[in-house]
């Protein structure tokens, strides 16, 4: 449903006010179980996992060449359509990705449901760095990794910027939080998992010695940016594990990382899903 907007203060358009003020938006976000995708192909692949729009902000001059993303949503989802400075005005910045969506926040599953069916975890504790985490999931959906488990304290993978720079792909993969933190690892281990920590400590095992003899069931652990992971996770690790650096460098960045760690770590082929979604062969 088209609806021309031409005032910036529009309280219709109130969902998508000051998109680029981080602290406000980790707050009005969730309270109104809203999440941003933004560009055609981020909604197309949220529309692909079953999330719903609340609405969808877009300037005229996209409205024809997104008129197959427009014709999936359901008649009455209204498609607000206003000039590139009224955009500006309501959200901050030049929307210049074809459109914005106000999706609705799925439910998040319990982690144990998660890791239940799974070979292969991420843990990703205290990341705060929406961009990080973006290309953590992108790294994790295009790997093979089963699904992700973020800490209490890491940022919302369902904020703009991560969404964004997972290409939707944090769609794909399943996530949820794990609480108590540390303490939900000594359960995860009880379930049979094996965690391994990836860290720089003097004393961790290379990357690839221990991608030579790997357990059935791995969770890979990273850390926050420039703290790395706490000692008490560290702890309750049963390896940390380490990628050998050269020319004096002592780390990657933690997206970096744990996209090698997940090649690394991968336990056999891996062949598209039903909507491109990894698949492990049975």
């Amino acid at each position: 449903m088209i609806v021309a907007v031409s005032d910036p203060r529009d309280p219709r358009l109130g969902m998508y006010f000051g998109l680029t003020d981080v602290a406000l938006r980790r707050r009005l976000e969730p309270e109104r179980g809203l999440f941003m995708a933004e560009s055609a192909e981020v909604i197309g692949r949220a529309l692909d996992a079953g999330l719903a729009p609340h609405s969808v902000l877009m300037a005229p001059k996209w409205v024809e060449a997104l008129a197959p993303l427009l014709a999936r949503l359901d008649p009455a989802t209204p498609v607000y359509v206003g000039e590139d400075a009224v955009l500006r005005q309501v959200t901050g910045f030049h929307v210049h990705r074809g459109a914005i969506a106000a999706m609705r926040r799925p439910a998040l599953p319990a982690w144990a449901d998660l890791a239940a069916p799974a070979r292969r975890l991420c843990l990703i504790e205290d990341v705060v760095d929406h961009t990080n985490l973006g290309a953590i999931f992108r790294a994790a959906a295009g790997l093979g990794v089963d699904a992700v488990l973020v800490t209490p304290r890491c940022a919302d993978p369902l904020y703009r910027r991560s969404v964004r720079v997972s290409m939707g792909t944090v769609f794909q993969v399943p996530w949820t939080r794990i609480e108590p933190w540390p303490a939900a690892l000594a359960a995860l281990k009880g379930d049979g998992w094996s965690v391994a920590a990836l860290a720089p400590a003097a004393d961790a095992v290379p990357l690839d010695r221990f991608a030579a003899h790997l357990p059935e069931r791995l969770a890979l652990l990273v850390g926050t940016e420039g703290d790395g992971l706490t000692a008490h996770a560290l702890d309750l690790a049963d390896q940390v594990v380490s990628i050998p650096m050269a020319a004096g460098v002592d780390s990657l960045n933690v997206a970096a990382a744990a996209a090698v760690a997940f090649w690394a770590t991968r336990p056999g082929p891996i062949a598209p899903g039903p909507g491109g979604r990894p698949r492990r062969p049975s």
